[in-house]
Parts: C-alpha cells; structure tokens; sequence
C-alpha cells in the first residue's frame, strides 16, 4: 500500500536553522556551472533563509569552484561513486556519473537537506519543506510518457501514473507498478547511517536505466511520500499531462526536457517552441542575467569572478537571451 502524500497543510514556517540546507550536484568542467549559478541567485530572489551546498567532484576546475564561492555557495568535494560492472544501457550515458549524489547523505551537519539539480530554478520560497516530519523520503511523482523511458512495461502500454485512469494497468501484467519519483528533487535526512547501507547496497544492485533515480526509488520506496508537482514542474508534463499543471502556482520547475537547458536553448527541438517553454526559459534567464542577486560579501573579497568566459551570449552587455532576439514579456516580480 502506498504511503499517503505530505500533507503540506500542517507544514509550520519555523524558525531558520543554521543544520539545515539545500544541496546540488556538480561534475566536469562542462556548462552545468551556468545552471548551479541561476539556482543560488534564484534562492536568493525568493529570500530562502538556508544555503546552497555543492558536493563537487574532483574534476571540476578550480576556476568554478571560485565561480561558485563569489556566488555565496558552500563547496565541498566528494569522491566519485560508481556502480557495479554492467553491460546496462543507461537511458542517458552521463547518468553512471549520478551515483555520486549519494554521497550527500554523509553532510550530518545538516539535519534536513533538500536536493536540487543543476537543471532546476526556484521561482517561489519553498523553505517550508524543512518542516515536513522527519523519518520519510520525500519527492515529487515522474511521468513515464517520454521516449527516455521507451524501455519500461509502463511506456508500451502508455500507463502512467499521472493520470492512472487514462490507461488501467492490466491485471495479467501483475502487481501495479510502485509509485515512482523523479530524483531531481528531494527532501532527505543525512545519516552516516544510510550512507554507509546506500554504498553498501549499491555494490550488490545491478545497475538500471535510470542509474541512481531507480537506485533510490527502490531503497526508499516503503518510506517515500509524494509532494505535488508544483514542487518539481518536469516540462514534459506540460504536454503529456497539462490538466495536471497550474503555472501560476509552480514553484519549482525542473528544465530536464530535451533542448530545454536554458543557458543552451535554441528552440530548434520538439516542443521547445511553445510560448509556456519559451516563457519558463526566459524567466531563467531573467534571474541568472540580474546582477541585483549576485552574492554579496565583504568576507569573499574580490572573486566575483566574471561568468563571461562561461557564457554563449546574444545580448547586450553580455547576456544571455532567447535566440528569437528580444525577451519575452515575462509576468514575475523583479528582485529587490
């Protein structure tokens, strides 16, 4: 039997705790640094009141690092965690590098941590998620209508668990499918713990398409609750399942659909040209480009190291807009 979703009603603000905070992953010398800059300065418009931790690992250059202290984030380096030997196809090569966010769970100064991908913004204060009760896992449901999950049963059969009344999961199939989240955003509880039952676990768990998302779905699915989707908007859901969304309402939007990345958009591919993608994109932008939210602190110093190098620009005084030319009217409140 599932567990019942958070009850989001009887979350209390609470007061700030310094042992609490939210945490990203970064691997490479790639673009994905343009994504955990947008995500402080998206935190810091909304005027979270907890820090962003980066786990690194050790191959990103000294210069990023830099990048990311001027933004007011805490760096800390991890060590690579790999999966056992396979001949498994990854639904994405570059997901075998993801089992390293396993090693967040070994941040025990932090009592409660709310994970992020590089590929997510913020564009209201979730702060509130730090009071869920303890003692869950807690993350927003994945949709399995896109060609990245062409490999599982619910796919060919077009059941999601979205809308499970569109398509019944047949009987003859077995068992329904576990509730399943998409691991690009999560609360979780570090525990020395778990760290060492989640590496440990991993050595003995053949490796599956979605790498360390079907990982941590299996080895959290009996304490697992869901949130809403307005707490992780997957831009797929725009066009599999848009009765299910509300924009106005969206807090978190996860731009993980092919040609989505902001900081690389062209709008050539599928679907990238619907106005609702083109605005999320552009409110992006309009965080990222805003000097208002870049981290201030006299305790830094002079690296406020200029991103120039790490952007392809289009606009004047070196920011990044859409490809079609001039912004997009965008209805969001500027930073203070």
């Amino acid at each position: 039997m599932a567990p019942p979703a958070a009850d989001l009603n009887r979350i209390t603000t609470g007061s700030i705790c310094k042992k609490k905070a939210y945490v990203t992953f970064l691997a490479g010398n790639g673009d994905y640094i343009k994504g955990v800059v947008g995500l402080a300065k998206g935190l810091r418009k909304v005027n979270s009141g907890y820090p962003l931790v980066v786990a690194v690992l050790p191959d990103v250059p000294t210069e990023h690092r830099r990048v990311l202290e001027s933004q007011g984030c805490i760096v800390r380096e991890i060590e690579p965690v790999y999966p056992p030997e396979s001949q498994t196809q990854f639904a994405m090569a570059y997901y075998v590098i993801n089992y390293s966010k396993l090693r967040i769970w070994e941040f025990v100064e932090y009592e409660k941590m709310i994970y992020l991908d590089g590929d997510i913004q913020v564009f209201d204060n979730i702060d509130h998620l730090f009071d869920l009760p303890g003692g869950y896992f807690y993350a927003v449901m994945d949709c399995f209508c896109e060609k990245t999950w062409s490999h599982t049963p619910q796919y060919k059969i077009g059941y999601c668990q979205q809308s499970p009344e569109k398509v019944q999961w047949p009987e003859e199939m077995g068992p329904k499918p576990s509730l399943f989240f998409n691991a690009g955003m999560f609360v979780f509880e570090p525990s020395i713990t778990t760290y060492h039952d989640l590496l440990n676990t991993l050595r003995v768990t053949p490796p599956t398409p979605f790498a360390e998302q079907d990982f941590l779905n299996m080895y959290f699915k009996d304490i697992y609750k869901p949130l809403p989707v307005i707490y992780n908007l997957v831009l797929a859901m725009l066009w599999r399942h848009p009765e299910k969304v509300d924009l106005e309402q969206v807090k978190v939007v996860h731009y993980c659909a092919a040609g989505s990345k902001p900081w690389r958009y062209t709008g050539k591919e599928e679907n990238m040209q619907r106005e609702d993608i083109k605005m999320l994109v552009q409110k992006w932008l309009d965080i990222y480009n805003d000097k208002s939210l870049d981290y201030k602190n006299a305790n830094i110093g002079n690296t406020n190291i200029s991103m120039a190098a790490h952007v392809t620009t289009t606009g004047n005084n070196g920011e990044m807009v859409l490809p079609s030319g001039p912004k997009v009217a965008v209805c969001a409140p500027s930073a203070a």
